[in-house]
C-alpha cells in the first residue's frame, strides 16, 4: 500500500514537472505572441485590401456558397468584414460562423479560415462605414440591416501562396 502511494506521488510529480517544462520550454513570451498575432493580422489585412476583392465561402446546410466581397477593416485589434443583415450570407454566418475567404493579387493568393462573430455595436458599424464611405448610401450605423463581423481571435489561419514559393502561414 505504501509503495502504491509513493509510486502515485512520484508519478504526479513527474507529470506536473513534465507539464511545466512543456508549457515553458521554448514558448514565446505572451507579449511577443500578441505582437506576432497583430503583425499576422495586419499582413492579412494589407494583402486583402490591396487585392480589393475577396471571395467568402459559407455553408447553408450541406451546400457551400461563394460570393465576392470588398470590405475588410481592423477595429479594436480585430479583423472585420461587413454585409447586410437581410442577405443570405448573413443568415448563413449566424447559423454557422465558420467561413473562408480567398483573395488574389498578381501571382499570389491568400486563404483565411476562421470563425466570424457578429458585432452589433454601433461603434463597430460606424468604424467600418467610415472606412467605406460609399456604403453610407445603403447602410447606416443606426439601421437594423448593417452587419459587421470579426474573425474570432485564436481561430484564424491565414496562408499566402505563390507559384513556386513555399506557403507563408500565419495564425491570429
Amino acid at each position: 500500500m505504501k509503495k502504491a502511494i509513493v509510486f502515485a506521488v512520484c508519478m504526479v510529480a513527474i507529470v506536473i514537472s513534465g507539464c511545466q517544462n512543456v508549457q515553458h520550454s521554448g514558448a514565446a513570451p505572451l507579449a511577443q505572441v500578441k505582437e506576432e498575432n497583430r503583425m499576422s493580422m495586419e499582413k492579412t489585412y494589407q494583402f486583402i485590401k490591396e487585392a480589393k476583392v475577396y471571395y467568402i465561402a459559407t455553408v447553408d446546410g450541406d451546400q457551400p456558397h461563394v460570393r465576392p466581397f470588398g470590405t475588410i477593416h481592423i477595429f479594436e485589434g480585430r479583423l472585420y468584414i461587413q454585409t447586410g443583415r437581410r442577405k443570405n450570407v448573413a443568415k448563413q454566418l449566424l447559423a454557422n460562423g465558420k467561413a473562408e475567404i480567398v483573395a488574389m493579387k498578381g501571382n499570389e493568393w491568400i486563404r483565411v479560415t476562421g470563425v466570424l462573430v457578429d458585432d452589433n455595436r454601433r461603434e463597430a458599424k460606424a468604424s467600418m462605414l467610415d472606412e467605406y464611405e460609399g456604403l453610407k448610401g445603403m447602410y447606416s450605423a443606426d439601421d437594423d440591416n448593417t452587419m459587421v463581423l470579426y474573425f474570432k481571435p485564436g481561430t484564424v489561419t491565414s496562408v499566402i501562396n505563390s507559384m513556386g514559393k513555399p506557403p507563408v502561414e500565419m495564425k491570429f
